[in-house]
C-alpha cells in the first residue's frame, strides 16, 4: 500500500455564500465522503481544513501574507490515503464535493524518503 495525498483547491472567493441550511448539507457531503472512505480503511488520514489566512516564508527568509495572494486558488484542505496506485486515488478523489463547487483535488503520492 501506498499513500497519497489529497490536496482540496478552490477559488473560495467565487464561492457563492451558502445559507446556514446550504453549508450544513455540504458538510454533511464531506462528512458521508470522509466516512465511505474510512469505512473501506482506506483513510490515513482524516481531512483537516485549512483556515483561509496564513503566512509564506520565502527562500529570503522574509515572511509575507499568505497563502499566495498571487493566485486565485487557495488550499482548503488535506487528507491522506492508504491505497495500492494513483488510479484508485483518482477514483476515490472523484466523490470530493469541493468538485461541486468548481474547486479541483491535486493527488500526491507521498515519499517514503
Amino acid at each position: 500500500m501506498k499513500e497519497f495525498l489529497l490536496i482540496f483547491r478552490a477559488d473560495y472567493k467565487a464561492i457563492p455564500k451558502d445559507s446556514p441550511e446550504e453549508m450544513q448539507a455540504m458538510t454533511k457531503k464531506w462528512m458521508d465522503w470522509i466516512g465511505s472512505i474510512a469505512a473501506q480503511n482506506k483513510l490515513f488520514e482524516r481531512g483537516k481544513r485549512l483556515t483561509s489566512d496564513g503566512k509564506v516564508l520565502r527562500a529570503n527568509k522574509t515572511v509575507t501574507d499568505g497563502p499566495y495572494t498571487e493566485i486565485k486558488e487557495s488550499i482548503g484542505g488535506f487528507s491522506i490515503l492508504k491505497v495500492e496506485s494513483y488510479e484508485e486515488a483518482a477514483e476515490i478523489a472523484k466523490g470530493c464535493p469541493i468538485l461541486t463547487v468548481g474547486g479541483n483535488v491535486e493527488i500526491r503520492e507521498v515519499s517514503n524518503l
